[in-house]
């Protein structure tokens, strides 16, 4: 299925031509097997699915096959960054609704949605409710100045890029300091509070229109066990969110400007708190809770999406720099030029080697995962993996009779081809391919909702 010896286009009657031959049926099944994967990866060997016992081959696929690109991506490739959401989906609905390995009654457990803020480097320009911009002007939505200083040439550009850079960390100290501050509320040190409670959370990083990220998480109160068990009665979702903010006001990280001077980095004081436990569901009935049911669905949806976003500096902006000259020849507006310069000199500095920030340079100086959870929060990404995998093998072995339960052993042995389309015509074609198929999955879903909700 590879294309690479394929002559180039010329004009769209060559391109039409190449439609009409079997070499485009042939390319067409990989795009389509990729669901319009922008950057799919061409793979030539052989997949095996053998007997763990006698070692007979129970399945086999040998040849050339495509393999997805796998980003989060969204302005790299939609369709890996829409796979990578719904995966997300599924982990966080899970630990507020159940299923994958969650009991259902997980729905009744104390729990939040928090959004954390980095903190203010400099007035930027905004759209301030009824009220104009600092700078006397009204900008709609989409202006190139939202986010940027209002005065570039005093804005703290080495304080956020360190903010950013340590996010990680302030997140990090900010779990710690939650779950001792619901100890606390218990009247219960953090060793015993364990015989009683767990908080469990799920987060995602996005950016703002300034450069800098916020975390949105769900934060959970659960029994000793974790979400098979109760909160106890005293930790409502009043206690939890008074500890939440007690916690997000009493952590700081502190690191140093490149003169040495300390520089203390903290939570913006912008923290947004909502309950979203669950109230009055009842188990025994299908139809009980279905509003509660949705509303999960969709605040599950919300998060997931923004864990595809990049920075919104631009496509480019979400690649690694490479040089000097490929940060002078980014498309991006001034202000994520200077986060991204800001980060690039910074990372050339013995002081900030250990926080790689020429590696990170592309990303505003952001180091983190975009999305992560506690360990008991719900399922993982590699569990949902394995589900699609074991699929695969389920699907063979009910093809060569056998049961269900047979121990299998997968051996794969693939080299690669090639990696993205041969021409800019063919990114194209596998745009389109990847548009139609994404919309006729949401459409389908869209059904699925309205058959449901009907």
């Amino acid at each position: 299925m590879s294309t690479s010896t394929r002559p180039a286009y010329d004009g769209e009657a060559a391109l039409a031509q190449w439609m009409r031959t079997p070499a485009y049926k042939q390319w067409r099944a990989g795009v389509e097997s990729v669901q319009g994967c922008l950057q799919p990866v061409r793979l030539i060997g052989t997949w095996e699915a053998r007997h763990a016992s006698t070692g007979q081959v129970i399945a086999s696929r040998r040849g050339k096959v495509w393999a997805s690109c796998g980003t989060r991506r969204a302005a790299v490739c939609p369709t890996c960054a829409d796979r990578y959401a719904a995966d997300a989906w599924h982990l966080i609905h899970a630990g507020m609704s159940g299923g994958k390995g969650i009991p259902v009654t997980v729905a009744t457990s104390t729990r939040l949605f928090v959004t954390l803020t980095a903190p203010s480097f400099g007035a930027v320009h905004n759209r301030p409710g009824k009220r104009p911009c600092s700078c006397g002007k009204w900008h709609p939505d989409g202006h190139p100045l939202l986010g940027s200083p209002l005065a570039p040439e005093t804005y703290d550009y080495t304080g956020a890029v360190l903010w950013q850079a340590h996010s990680g960390d302030l997140w990090h100290r900010f779990a710690i300091a939650l779950r001792r501050a619901v100890a606390t509320a218990g009247g219960l040190t953090v060793r015993e509070s364990g015989n009683h409670l767990r908080v469990s959370y799920a987060k995602v990083a996005e950016y703002q229109r300034r450069g800098l990220v916020h975390f949105h998480a769900v934060i959970r109160a659960d029994g000793p066990t974790g979400p098979d068990s109760a909160p106890p009665a005293w930790l409502t979702s009043d206690v939890l969110a008074d500890a939440v903010r007690s916690a997000s006001a009493s952590v700081r990280v502190d690191t140093e400007r490149p003169d040495g001077t300390v520089l203390p980095l903290a939570w913006g004081s912008q923290v947004d708190v909502k309950d979203i436990t669950a109230t009055d569901i009842d188990f025994s009935g299908v139809d009980n809770g279905e509003d509660q049911v949705v509303n999960d669905s969709r605040l599950a949806g919300y998060i997931a999406k923004y864990a595809t976003k990049g920075t919104g500096a631009s496509e480019t902006g979400d690649r690694r720099i490479r040089s000097q000259a490929h940060i002078d020849e980014l498309p991006v507006s001034g202000h994520h030029r200077a986060m991204i310069q800001t980060a690039w000199d910074l990372g050339g500095l013995d002081q900030y080697a250990d926080l790689k920030l020429r590696h990170w340079a592309h990303m505003l100086g952001f180091r983190g995962h975009f999305l992560t959870k506690s360990r008991i929060y719900s399922t993982t990404f590699k569990n949902l993996r394995a589900e699609r995998r074991q699929h695969q093998v389920d699907a063979a072995l009910t093809e060569a009779g056998l049961p269900a339960d047979t121990e299998v052993l997968v051996v794969n042995d693939w080299q690669i081809l090639g990696i993205g389309y041969d021409s800019r015509e063919q990114l194209e074609l596998a745009t389109a391919i990847g548009d139609r198929i994404r919309s006729a999955r949401q459409a389908q879903r869209t059904s699925q909702r309205g058959d449901s909700n009907g």
